[in-house]
């Protein structure tokens, strides 16, 4: 998703100011050009189209207005700049060589480019960092929920440190230098061929986050791995005198009394009969048999400790899916970047830098699918709009 050096991308050659810019149609025949054409504009639409689904549950559906939530929010208005800026201006540029909207619109371009594919990577680091905490640091992490301005905060910043890594540059380079490297029928950064500076942003903007990243997902990984070695040794039962039968339930272990210590301490409590309705995924009481309160209590934090490490895991599996897209997406074009500018162009193909570019941008429109579509509550949202009719009858269902 990151256009940052995109307008040059089948121009490579204006890197060595002693060769002439090559326009892709005399590359590519006029049927290769509309298939190209058709391809881009279709990406186009799919980025707009599934960002602003995204938007519009957030608009229409109250429920998914909690802190994390607005992080995929953030997300998602990136990439719709991406879709509805970036993508349409950069087309005709892709297909015929020649930027047309002259040097001032190129600025605006350039610096919308590289804002938002930077925003969006930074986005991606902090959902990641967000679910980090929801599954390592649980207790702080809700105690945190009511702050509303903590996520406020934390978008703001990314915009901010998005902009200072590219924008300065692609307005002030050409003044700082006294002179500028690009031709009047060119849209591309000034540092386009800059090894140096490429080297240090590319750091910042793709390395750095993707370790960041794994790192996250490592520690949810184990911190899930952990639970459930520690709850395989431990289990919902209440005491032995009680006549009921128990199925083992994991249970994390924690500095506080566990739920069978609790039942222990009131076995001489008073019995009731046992309600069907009590029989959980954690217990299995035999026929006949009847439970006590704290017993009750015991089944219902089990079945609830059984039900945050399934969701967790869930959610584990869905950062996997997500690391391994961005890595993808990011890794061909940021590693080209570098190589490119270090040899000024001339040992890399120009279809194939320019086929890692748009692959940023592929990135952009898989986003809307990759994050919100991991949660039922955002399918749900887009159930409601899409199909509001099948929401209704799968809502009247449910009670």
């Amino acid at each position: 998703m990151h256009n940052s050096t995109a307008g040059t991308l089948h121009v490579a050659a204006a890197c060595n100011e002693t060769r002439p810019t090559q326009s892709p149609s005399s590359e590519f025949s006029l049927g290769v050009l509309v298939l190209l054409a058709f391809l881009m504009v279709l990406l186009c639409l799919v980025t707009i189209l599934g960002n602003i689904l995204v938007i519009l549950a957030f608009i229409l559906d109250r429920n998914l207005r909690h802190r994390s939530n607005y992080f995929f929010l953030n997300l998602a208005v990136s990439d719709f700049a991406v879709g509805v800026f970036c993508m349409p201006l950069y087309i005709p540029y892709a297909l015929t060589g020649t930027w047309h909207l002259g040097q001032g619109l190129c600025k605006v371009w350039l610096v919308m480019d590289y804002l938002v594919c930077t925003a969006s990577v930074f986005s991606i680091v902090l959902i990641s960092y967000d679910r980090f905490l929801s599954v390592t640091k649980a207790v702080s992490y809700r105690a945190q929920q009511g702050i509303t301005s903590n996520p406020a905060i934390k978008m703001v910043a990314i915009w901010v440190l998005a902009f200072l890594l590219y924008c300065p540059a692609i307005l002030f380079w050409e003044h700082v230098a006294g002179h500028s490297a690009v031709a009047a029928d060119q849209c591309y950064a000034e540092f386009f061929d800059n090894w140096y500076f490429l080297l240090c942003a590319s750091t910042l903007e793709f390395f750095v986050p993707l370790l960041l990243v794994i790192y996250f997902n490592m520690h949810i990984f184990h911190s899930i791995q952990r639970r459930q070695r520690q709850g395989g040794v431990q289990d919902c039962e209440p005491p032995r005198s009680s006549s009921l039968s128990w199925r083992f339930c994991p249970l994390p272990r924690s500095g506080a009394s566990s739920p069978s210590s609790e039942a222990e301490d009131s076995v001489s409590s008073s019995m009731r009969p046992k309600k069907e309705s009590l029989v959980t995924d954690c217990s299995s009481p035999s026929r006949g048999n009847s439970v006590t309160p704290e017993n009750e209590f015991s089944v219902s934090l089990c079945s609830k400790t059984r039900s945050k490490l399934q969701q967790d895991k869930k959610i584990a599996k869905s950062l996997a899916i997500i690391v391994c897209v961005f890595a993808v997406c990011w890794a061909p074009y940021s590693l080209l970047m570098i190589i490119r500018g270090a040899c000024q162009g001339t040992c890399v193909h120009n279809a194939l830098y320019e086929a890692t570019f748009w692959l940023l941008w592929i990135n952009s429109s898989l986003n809307p699918f990759l994050y919100p579509l991991c949660h039922v509550k955002f399918r749900m949202a887009f159930l409601k709009i899409l199909c509001p009719k099948k929401f209704a009858t799968l809502r009247s269902g449910s009670f």
